[in-house]
């Protein structure tokens, strides 16, 4: 598989100060949210493949790999179960289900409509992913909490659909923190386009950095992806249909599972 396309956060200051977009801050605002509650709602009608890759850069390197089903149970819980044993090759690390389930774990960021109320947005400019053009906004809590791990980062907004594509960030809480004992913390997704529709979370991405014994610090790659989705409720059940559904462009590309 692939890395995806750098993400350079260079790219956005702390405080930018872009013009203004074509359409009113708000507005965008509240479509993508709109958009959001309608692919968090046909997420949970799928269940899917979701591979979990650790891999350490260099040499000699290695990689640990668990694969497993996701599906909703009757009671509404999302629930990770593994589908064939893991495969390690790992020199310098070890990695166990037990850890894959803490990454599991980690929330599926859907800013619905409820959720945008506990945000502050900051225009950021617009950008090009791939094929697609993109309203970025800076994003942050307005209060932490105990009981949920919000998001801090970026997202990036499709101009022809208004719905989040890409999400870049890290999720915190009003514990020290982030409740992983694995080193990762900052998260990029990509979303990929379902039924000409729905942008949905397929592929999330991260990078950290370990000590070593010898002084050295050993390069963790984290890799979740997610693929063969099907609709786990009868076809003639009504799917919720997004505010405005014309054809979509091609998804922000990413990477292709090897």
């Amino acid at each position: 598989m692939a890395p995806p396309p750098k993400f350079e956060v260079k790219r956005i200051p702390t405080v930018p100060h872009p013009g203004p977009p074509p359409i009113p801050e708000q507005e965008i605002i509240r479509r993508f949210g709109a958009n959001e509650d309608a692919a968090k709602k046909v997420y949970d009608t799928y269940t899917f493949t979701e591979t979990i890759r650790v891999e350490e850069l260099g040499s000699p390197g290695g990689k640990f790999t668990a694969t497993g089903e996701q599906y909703t149970r009757a009671d509404g819980q999302r629930v990770w179960r593994v589908s064939k044993p893991p495969e390690s090759n790992l020199r310098s690390t070890n990695y166990t289900l037990e850890d894959v389930r803490t990454i599991v774990s980690l929330p599926v960021f859907f800013l619905t409509s409820d959720e945008i109320a506990k945000y502050d947005f900051l225009y950021a400019g617009q950008q090009k992913l791939d094929e697609l053009n993109t309203y970025v906004f800076q994003v942050k809590p307005k209060l932490l909490s105990r009981a949920q791990r919000l998001f801090q980062g970026v997202v990036f907004v499709d101009d022809h659909d208004l719905a989040i594509v890409e999400t870049y960030g890290q999720f915190v809480s009003e514990l020290i923190g982030t409740g992983m004992r694995l080193p990762f913390s900052l998260f990029e997704t990509y979303c990929e386009n379902f039924q000409d529709k729905y942008w949905l979370p397929t592929y999330t991405t991260s990078d950290d950095y370990v000590d070593q014994p010898n002084a050295d610090q050993l390069h963790l790659r984290l890799v979740i992806r997610a693929s063969d989705f099907n609709l786990s409720i009868p076809s003639t059940v009504a799917m919720p249909v997004p505010p405005g559904t014309p054809a979509t462009p091609p998804a922000a590309n990413p990477p292709s599972s090897n």
